[in-house]
């Protein structure tokens, strides 16, 4: 199973600039101690993923300004959860308008993708709202595989497990733990069919996905050689956390990912080409196909092509997954693509203490 590299969050646009820095006016408020971690979340050719998490150790504050400089050239090229600007190797980080306020003891955490060429040192110096960061960076941490309670473990499961890339096949359809994101928590899941199953999970409420648990089958055909795919499910969803309920369609070998999000909540949102103040923009709104309605996104994770579909949040319903694909190709997003691994599941970013996922039902037919 492919480690998968989206980070879903709310986004906001990055400009980079070259040239003498411009001075700004930080807020009135600044911090009397502050601590940074600072991960590479993922990386591939030519670039990477990073999470930062700011904590603040002084007075409330109302906005924030976090600066660093990079030692190895490297350049953000796109940023979610903060408004993020570079001048040369000087790289500054502002509040997003909906996460400014940072209570003492609290936290706010932000993430970006960047470029960088041969060596990609982590900065370990910060200042945050012009005081000197004290703290550590961190690395990126592999994901624990102590199972956490089980309450919400079903006693009539015939799978459970907990470990981070756990798998179970029944009935043609193959389940995932797939716990693979920077900071993860704990999360076990359980399954008493392959169409019929949860997961317990408690993550951390940073940012960058934690974990895709889902279960699937693989297609390896062509899109013109389906006549027919179809999928129906239903599932429960907790009232708190950072996550939506995703199918994750692969094609041509991961150089394309379609992301069809049924419901959704918390600090998530798609990858986009253009973002505004509100998260990202969709390219095309109001999309009738499939038997619903989406607004429909498409940009980049830096490893493949990401498209999302994202409908009004609903629990349960039945989708024409091959009308969405081929709605891609009638409008020149994609070709003839050979479809890989079909999937569905709860893709989550962070949760509200101990939280339960479960899918219901679910069902997959294609020919």
């Amino acid at each position: 199973m492919r480690s998968r590299t989206l980070a879903l969050a709310l986004a906001a646009t990055v400009t980079a600039t070259g040239g003498a820095a411009v001075l700004t006016a930080l807020p009135a408020s600044a911090a009397a101690g502050c601590r940074v971690a600072y991960s590479i979340s993922s990386s591939w050719p030519g670039g990477f993923g990073a999470n930062v998490t700011i904590t603040n150790l002084g007075d409330p504050l109302s906005s924030w300004t976090l600066v660093w400089t990079y030692g190895n050239g490297q350049t953000v090229t796109q940023a979610w959860n903060t408004n993020l600007t570079q001048s040369g190797s000087t790289v500054t980080a502002r509040n997003a308008g909906y996460n400014g306020s940072l209570a003492t003891n609290g936290t706010v955490s932000f993430g970006f993708n960047g470029s960088v060429s041969g060596t990609n040192s982590v900065p370990t110096a910060f200042t945050l709202n012009g005081t000197a960061c004290t703290g550590t960076t961190t690395p990126g941490t592999t994901p624990p595989t102590t199972p956490p309670t089980t309450g919400g473990v079903p006693s009539d499961a015939a799978w459970v497990d907990s470990g981070q890339w756990a798998s179970w096949t029944n009935n043609g359809y193959t389940l995932y733990n797939n716990i693979w994101g920077s900071g993860a928590g704990t999360q076990t899941i359980w399954a008493r069919s392959g169409t019929n199953w949860g997961v317990v999970a408690n993550h951390p409420r940073t940012s960058g996905v934690k974990s895709y648990p889902n279960t699937g089958k693989t297609l390896n055909r062509t899109l013109s050689s389906l006549s027919s795919v179809t999928s129906s499910f239903n599932v429960s969803v907790p009232a708190d956390g950072d996550y939506a309920t995703t199918y994750d369609i692969w094609a041509d070998n991961h150089a394309y990912e379609v992301m069809i999000w049924t419901n959704q909540h918390g600090a998530v949102g798609p990858i986009a080409e253009q973002y505004d103040a509100n998260g990202a923009v969709p390219n095309v709104r109001n999309l009738s196909v499939g038997g619903h309605t989406w607004n429909v996104y498409r940009g980049s994770n830096g490893a493949n092509a990401v498209f999302s579909f994202i409908r009004t949040n609903t629990g349960s319903g039945t989708i024409d997954l091959l009308a969405v694909m081929n709605w891609l190709r009638t409008n020149n997003w994609w070709g003839n693509v050979t479809v890989g691994e079909l999937q569905f599941g709860f893709e989550i970013t962070g949760t509200a203490g101990q939280s339960n996922f479960t899918t219901n039902s679910f069902s997959l037919s294609y020919s």
